[in-house]
């Protein structure tokens, strides 16, 4: 499996956390780690979010950055995970 590190820049909404997870699931992603920080003026969000999947990050790059409420998506990072047999 792969793990990628994507940031996802936003405007502070409810509904964002919820619909941002809900895409990732919907997209074959696991999220392994995720972070969220509101701006001081509490109007936009930045999240750091890792995921493990086979499948393309293009995936769900394509997907959050299409979302009307995220003003940008950068991939910080690919790590590829062994699978050791017994």
């Amino acid at each position: 499996m792969t793990q990628h590190t994507l940031t996802i820049q936003a405007t502070s909404r409810p509904e964002l956390l919820e619909r941002v997870l809900r895409i990732t699931r919907h997209r074959g992603f696991m999220v392994k780690q995720f972070s969220m920080a509101h701006s001081e003026d509490c109007q936009s969000v930045d999240i750091e979010v890792t995921v493990d999947s086979e499948r393309p990050i293009s995936a769900l790059y394509h997907q959050l950055d299409k979302l009307w409420d995220v003003n940008g998506v950068t991939i910080l990072e690919q790590q590829q995970k062994q699978q050791i047999s017994a």
